[in-house]
């Protein structure tokens, strides 16, 4: 759809939009003072609202459709909650070509545009098409074990390979596009995209990284070998993760994968992870004067003092 550098954070002006998908955090229902008056602005507006087929009843306008993310038939996603609410979103988005407009209704709320108060004043502009597309990288990850693959998936923020309950270091091989890189002995690796380098990866030391950047983020956890920092590489590199056994390893020492911090899958030793850039991106609509360095100055409190 784009094309040059420029592609993988291209925004481009919004239309007016008429569909709209609500997607709303679990534990939130129809009596939430934020449902309510989200719910209240798209009734004035005159728009078609679909609701999220997990949704509780009684979210959304009587009668209102349902709708499945796997397969929406909506012009823009309506993600009312916090961030973890995007990333499960986005992870079973069947058509990233939607984009999701987030109002924070959780914790910091990186990648909401808007905070629950503010959605009266700044929703009807947003979605009366005076917003711009923000595009971002995601993660494609698959875990092979023998030669054939157990489990494949998307993550927007990061990977995370790291041991379980007991505090022994793992040794993981780690390749770039087929090249020896490291391996490194450590508590894990974070493998994250440019929006994945506010979280976790920024926690464990990583670099904070413009989500214009083509880039994949490795940052060790705990690493046993003080040259072993995070590192940044080209976008369309292919990482390839080996989960190397020791002799001496306590038979219940457990390793597993983790996407966005929610989903969780359980590793072998001698399993391998693959983790490049998908084909597709996430799209997000924001507001057109907004920035990232704002967004770190507000969401991050960049700059202030302690």
């Amino acid at each position: 759809m784009h094309s040059g550098p420029a592609g993988r954070y291209a925004t481009a002006a919004m239309k007016m939009q008429h569909r709209i998908g609500l997607v709303v955090k679990p534990t939130l229902t129809a009596d939430d003072a934020a449902v309510q008056s989200t719910c209240a602005v798209l009734d004035s507006l005159g728009l078609s609202v679909h609701v999220e087929e997990s949704c509780p009843r009684g979210i959304g306008p009587s009668g209102a459709p349902r709708f499945s993310l796997a397969a929406p038939n909506v012009d823009t996603l309506l993600v009312l909650g916090g961030d973890g609410t995007i990333f499960r979103t986005v992870r079973r988005l069947g058509d990233l070509s939607i984009p999701i407009l987030g109002i924070n209704r959780g914790g910091v709320g990186f990648l909401a545009e808007i905070d629950a108060d503010d959605a009266q004043d700044i929703l009807p502009r947003l979605l009366g098409g005076q917003g711009i597309v923000e595009e971002r990288s995601l993660l494609e990850i698959r875990a092979e074990r023998a030669g054939a693959i157990v489990f494949q998936g998307h993550a927007l923020n990061e990977a995370v390979i790291a041991q379980g309950a007991l505090a022994r270091l793992l040794d993981l091989e780690t390749s770039v596009q087929g090249e020896p890189l490291t391996t490194y002995r450590a508590d894990g690796l974070i493998i994250a995209t440019p929006t994945g380098s506010t979280a976790y990866s920024l926690s464990a030391g990583g670099p904070i990284v413009h989500p214009r950047m083509q880039a994949i983020i490795l940052t060790p956890l705990n690493p046993h070998t003080f040259s072993q920092k995070p590192i940044v590489i080209p976008e369309h590199h292919r990482v390839t993760i080996a989960i190397l056994a020791r002799e001496q390893r306590s038979s219940d020492m457990s390793v597993g994968l983790t996407l966005d911090g929610q989903e969780y899958i359980p590793l072998q030793w001698g399993d391998r992870v693959h983790v490049a850039a998908a084909a597709g991106k996430a799209r997000f609509l924001r507001r057109a004067e907004d920035t990232f360095f704002a967004t770190l100055r507000r969401k991050l409190k960049w700059g202030e003092r302690p």
